[in-house]
């Protein structure tokens, strides 16, 4: 996966640039390592889009959980 956009709630992201810098290098490269098309796995229900192949945000979950779990 790759960052495009950021939202900052609370200027989380500001805090993390200026207090934590080390941490948010390892948030990016951990976000770069997942395999979003890995993820692709749940399979659509709705009538229009039925049988079509969707991001589990379940598989993508642990994906992050595992890699930064690796991390510590």
């Amino acid at each position: 996966m790759r960052l495009v956009e950021f939202y900052s709630h609370l200027n989380g992201l500001e805090f993390l640039l200026v207090h934590k810098p080390k941490l948010w290098e390892e948030i990016k490269e951990v976000i770069n390592k997942v395999d979003g098309y890995a993820c692709k796995t749940k399979v659509s229900k709705e009538k229009r889009m039925k049988g079509r192949l969707l991001f589990s945000p379940i598989e993508m979950n642990k994906s992050f959980k595992r890699l930064l779990s690796d991390k510590k």
